[in-house]
């Protein structure tokens, strides 16, 4: 008897593997999940914000759009900027964030504009980035990374680091390994993107790091970058300021590149954005481009929607006339990025932060 049972456990577990091996990323998402998280910064406090949605349309701040972990007590700088959650094929939460208060010495943080001279080292200038990791997005570890302590590249001499901005988190496939990718500089020059591999417990570097993208020949800033992969392809969504400031829009078969840049990306928008972060809705096979609008007054998101990444569909601003997008208690949120929920985990978010 106690062998029929065994056999008939095995006989379960194999059939179970084979389905999730034979599900999409997609259907797994849809099947799994139910509800939508978003992270976002405020210039105000430089703290982490989070927003939640059952529906990807209607969002509402949690713990009244005060902060869920305050700047000043995890960054070197004493605010965080950019942050960015991730949730790994272990369903832990990886959460990346900018280690910089660009209003440092507005709020009695440091006696001068910036941590390091200007001249030297340019607007916003910071040294590393803030890493936590959480199995449920109450309780965190935290680690600090200082890049100007890393040894210094052919390509890159770290001690002379200008910035490390806006980080994000996704998982490479072939090398089964989380990575991040940022916005980097040496000293004053133009902003490009490197990426690294991290460890599983998401607090030391693996290897050195490397680059990912840049400008044709260096000659003008990219920033923001954002990868997202749908089917067999690698989306990259960044920031060129070669004419202003506006995401654009690139293609790889790898992760780590190389990627073939189009230009067919449109949000519509006129004046300068950053921050793209691409999500898609569950259930459907639609997909948002949701960017930070830091031109208008008082500063929004705006949001496009695509299904083939060639043509793209404005939906405009939270809270705009005509657009679906609808915010409850909370404004002038900044550089956001969105996860999936499970139903227990949305509950628990609304009980621990009303």
């Amino acid at each position: 008897m106690k062998t029929r049972i065994t056999l008939l456990l095995l006989f379960l577990a194999a059939c179970f593997f084979a389905e999730a091996r034979q599900l999409s990323t997609t259907e797994r998402e849809d099947k799994n999940y139910d509800a939508y998280l978003m992270v976002y910064h405020k210039d105000q406090d430089h703290g982490l914000h989070m927003a939640v949605s059952r529906d990807g349309y209607n969002w509402q701040a949690l713990n009244g759009d005060r902060p869920i972990i305050g700047g000043d007590t995890i960054a070197v700088q004493h605010g965080i900027r950019d942050p960015h959650i991730f949730r790994g094929p272990d369903g832990a939460f990886y959460l990346s964030m900018t280690d910089l208060h660009v209003f440092g010495q507005r709020d009695g943080k440091r006696n001068t504009q910036w941590e390091r001279d200007g001249k030297s080292y340019g607007w916003g200038n910071n040294r590393g980035l803030v890493l936590m990791k959480s199995n449920d997005l109450i309780h965190w570890t935290r680690t600090n990374l200082d890049f100007s302590a890393l040894p210094d590249q052919e390509d890159m001499k770290w001690s002379e680091v200008g910035c490390v901005w806006a980080p994000e988190t996704v998982f490479d496939e072939e090398t089964n390994q989380l990575m991040i990718h940022f916005t980097t500089r040496q000293g004053n020059g133009k902003n490009i993107i490197y990426y690294a591999y991290v460890n599983n417990d998401y607090n030391t570097l693996i290897g050195q790091p490397r680059l990912l993208a840049e400008a044709p020949e260096r000659a003008y800033n990219i920033i923001d970058s954002d990868i997202i992969k749908v089917g067999e392809t690698y989306h990259l969504f960044y920031v060129s300021h070669q004419h202003g400031a506006a995401p654009k829009h690139a293609t790889a078969q790898k992760i780590t590149g190389p990627y073939t840049f189009h230009d067919t990306y449109r949000d519509g928008e006129r004046r300068s954005h950053e921050a793209p972060n691409c999500w898609r809705r569950l259930g459907t096979d639609t997909y948002v481009v949701m960017f930070d609008n830091f031109s208008v007054r008082p500063m929004n998101f705006g949001f496009v929607e695509t299904r083939d990444f060639f043509t793209y569909h404005p939906i405009g601003y939270f809270d705009a006339p005509g657009s679906p997008m609808r915010r409850q208690g909370f404004s002038e949120q900044k550089h956001g990025a969105v996860t999936y929920l499970t139903q227990k985990e949305y509950k628990r978010l609304l009980k621990q932060w009303p």
